[in-house]
């Protein structure tokens, strides 16, 4: 290993060690509506005249609340900023969804001008790299609690951020923490069980009957419906039961009479909020404005049941489902299955959904899901299956009388 890319590593290794755990607040007058203790470290790789370098930066104990902290409002979403070194911050920003709020995104800025933090640097430029993927979610009127690390990649760089020992609450009632606490799930002991010679058979769940579907729509800001969606939902979940103390597998439906909806449009861009019975689901939807095309991008599941030991959260912004044709719905009148990640699938009934250009309130001309032409097809194969055998046997039928006709004289 040469001295140059030995110096490299100790000066990695060093920063590591000094991360502090920091307090900020974040005020309205005398009133505060964000408070957070967190600790965290930042991977960070930089340009040097000869390459790249890796760095962790940690969040200093001199870190203070900095320009653009907010408490929200008219519009605005709460926003915790932590400003420190020469020109660098840490950015949460809050959203607050029926009876839970969440860090909706997490933003990383870095000024690579600053020669002690970025010893080499060929760029003096101010870096800006965010995520939605934080996975930071919480009862309202609680305190979200999590000391172990977990680390948030910042899109396709290769840097992360890496947050441990946080305590934070936001949309607070008063300037004090609340004593209860929402934990996060990587804080809650795993249970384990005694050696046994007897398989284990796992919980069948009870799966119940189709759900009803639901309409939903959203509207742009001139009040005009951009996009559609009228489905039935079943939700599959993997989570600690608090009452078996043991992973379960549980089907549930998603009531529309209980479900509330909301949602926002762009141009390539479009999202379905479904909140209810304290579940929260998001659909995210893109457009290839090239190929004209539309897909499910990305979809966001919390709940907080009763049974739940934790809070579940995952999210998925890789997939690849309900494809369709710009100015023209997708619908599928048959159960489709839509795994997001290993613990959390969704199942889909009597769905028909158009997220752009929709127009006088109404679905656009179809295009039908391969299963159910699939389920369309076998009847006219077999119609035409029939209709070929009818056809063989009436020719046949027809053959043989005139061979019979044939072998007789008139005298």
């Amino acid at each position: 290993m040469s001295r140059k890319l030995l110096s490299g590593v100790v000066f990695v290794l060093g920063w590591m060690t000094a991360a502090q755990a920091v307090t900020l607040e974040v005020k309205n007058g005398t009133s505060t509506c964000i408070k957070a203790d967190l600790s965290a470290n930042f991977t960070i790789i930089y340009p040097i005249s000869n390459g790249t370098r890796t760095v962790v930066v940690p969040l200093p104990e001199s870190a203070k609340e900095g320009n653009g902290s907010s408490c929200g409002g008219a519009g605005i979403s709460p926003d915790l900023v932590a400003s420190f070194g020469e020109g660098h911050s840490l950015g949460l920003v809050f959203a607050s969804e029926n009876l839970m709020y969440r860090v909706a995104n997490l933003t990383l800025s870095f000024n690579l001008s600053d020669t002690k933090t970025f010893p080499e640097s060929s760029s003096k430029e101010i870096v800006v790299l965010s995520s939605n993927t934080s996975q930071i979610s919480a009862k309202l009127n609680t305190t979200y609690r999590c000391k172990s690390s977990s680390s948030i990649r910042l899109g396709s760089s290769g840097m992360t951020v890496t947050l441990f020992n946080i305590r934070l609450q936001a949309y607070m009632p008063s300037s004090n923490l609340s004593t209860n606490e929402t934990v996060c799930s990587a804080d809650i002991p795993s249970t384990t069980t005694a050696p046994t010679t007897t398989p284990v058979i796992p919980t069948t769940p009870v799966i119940p009957t189709n759900p009803e579907p639901g309409n939903y729509s959203v509207k742009n800001s001139n009040g005009t419906v951009c996009l559609l969606a009228k489905m039935g939902l079943q939700l599959n979940v993997t989570y600690l039961s608090k009452s078996q103390n043991k992973t379960i597998v549980a089907i549930t439906n998603l009531q529309p009479n209980r479900t509330s909806f909301s949602g926002t449009c762009e141009s390539t861009n479009a999202t379905l909020l479904l909140t209810g019975d304290l579940t929260n689901l998001t659909f995210t939807f893109t457009l290839n404005s090239s190929s004209k095309t539309y897909q499910l991008s990305a979809v966001n599941m919390s709940a907080n049941w009763e049974d739940m030991a934790a809070l579940f959260s995952v999210s998925n912004s890789s997939l690849h489902y309900l494809q369709g044709t710009l100015g023209r719905s997708y619908m599928c009148s048959v159960e489709e299955v839509l795994p997001v990640v290993s613990t959390f699938s969704i199942n889909t009934f009597d769905l028909q959904v158009q997220p752009f250009d929709v127009r006088d309130n109404k679905f656009g001309p179809a295009d039908v899901c391969r299963m159910q032409k699939d389920n369309m097809l076998v009847p006219i194969i077999v119609g035409a299956s029939l209709a070929g055998l009818v056809l063989i046997v009436l020719i046949a039928y027809l053959i043989g009388r005139k061979r019979s006709h044939a072998g007789y004289q008139t005298i």
